[in-house]
């Protein structure tokens, strides 16, 4: 595959590139540069987890990164989430690896990491303390919004460690990449600084976009300091808002009742929930979506590409009710293998019913 190409299947991922120049000149210079993709294990798998980083990982391996999947265990506990029972988060960390086979991603290309056995290295802790040593307390605590906490809000010391720590797996792991979310911004940022302030290997960061959640765009809550930014994360779609998530174990009823609630105003494509789904997941996934409805209000219609649905949609051609139909359908094709997954394979499905049973019981 020549460079161009590479440059298109990264480009696909990141909606910030930083930069793009490095990035260039690290696919120039190595033909299987490292990424890592981390995340904390807590409760059921969502569209974001369970569909789209899948999506972006494929991307990522055809274009030749050596990927490495970082289960972020300790993070998790440090951030209170499952009850801050880190045997429960494991279990869960387990469960989304399975989430990431069902959803077609070949885990035999992908190294599988566990924070918790970093932890009990001396090298580690040596890292995360250097990288507290060059960093100020005022700049940990406006990072501590990677953890999903904004500035506004109180919080515990130990979740200090948490920026501190996630800028330190970066040089641990020895990765080219970053390919987190743009709500990770902060901790690369903060990991680029201080890599040219000790000399170590400086990353890239491909940031990608956060799928919005059922309720569309939400005004900015103290994420971010850049208004857009701000926005695009309080807008996400979160599994500790089930409201505003579809998740990978839903049956077609219940997604096309979650696709009928959610926001699609008539011709508004800005903030529009199905129409952002249909851009980076159903045409990425299934390259096209199939509109079924009657001869009278313009008979079956099937699109192409995003810019083609939403200009259609955009001018009235395309009711909100077939659009919320047809991506009810298009959502229901993609998840359905992943749920048949954890109902068909015995190892799968102890997993789940075991998260789920945290989940309620937590």
């Amino acid at each position: 595959m020549d460079l161009e190409e590479r440059l298109r299947l990264i480009k696909n991922v990141g909606e910030e590139i930083i930069t793009e120049g490095e990035l260039r000149t690290l696919l120039e210079t190595n033909d299987h540069p490292s990424a890592y993709d981390g995340f904390e294990p807590s409760g059921l798998a969502h569209l974001p987890f369970g569909v789209l980083r899948p999506i972006l990982v494929d991307d990522m391996l055809k274009a030749g990164v050596r990927m490495k999947l970082w289960i972020a265990d300790w993070f998790a506990w440090v951030n209170n989430k499952m009850g801050s029972d880190l045997e429960r988060i494991q279990e869960v960390g387990r469960y989304f690896v399975e989430v990431w086979k069902a959803a077609g991603v070949d885990m035999s290309k992908v190294e599988i990491l566990w924070t918790s056995d970093a932890a009990k290295q001396e090298e580690y802790w040596k890292k995360v303390i250097t990288v507290a040593q060059n960093s100020t307390l005022a700049r940990a605590q406006r990072a501590l919004t990677i953890a999903g906490r904004t500035t506004k809000e109180s919080i515990q010391t130990a979740q200090l460690f948490y920026p501190m720590m996630q800028v330190a797996d970066i040089f641990w792991l020895d990765v080219d990449i970053c390919q987190l979310g743009v709500d990770q911004r902060r901790a690369n940022i903060l990991a680029r600084e201080v890599a040219v302030k000790l000399k170590w290997k400086k990353p890239v960061a491909v940031h990608h976009h956060m799928l919005i959640g059922l309720q569309g765009r939400k005004e900015p809550e103290g994420f971010d300091e850049n208004g857009a930014t701000d926005a695009e994360i309080a807008s996400k779609m979160s599994k500790s808002k089930p409201e505003t998530s579809i998740f990978v174990h839903d049956s077609a009823d219940v997604i096309m009742k979650k696709v009928n609630s959610a926001y699609c105003p008539p011709k508004v494509v800005e903030g529009n929930a199905l129409l952002e789904y249909s851009r980076y997941i159903i045409f990425r996934k299934l390259k096209s979506l199939s509109v079924k409805r009657p001869e009278k209000y313009g008979g079956d219609v099937v699109y192409h590409s995003a810019d083609e649905l939403e200009g259609a949609y955009a001018t009235g051609g395309l009711h909100p009710a077939d659009l919320k139909k047809g991506v009810g359908e298009a959502l229901d094709e993609v998840i359905s293998p992943i749920r048949e997954h954890f109902v068909k394979d015995p190892k799968a499905r102890k997993l789940y019913e075991a998260v789920r049973a945290a989940e309620t019981t937590r």
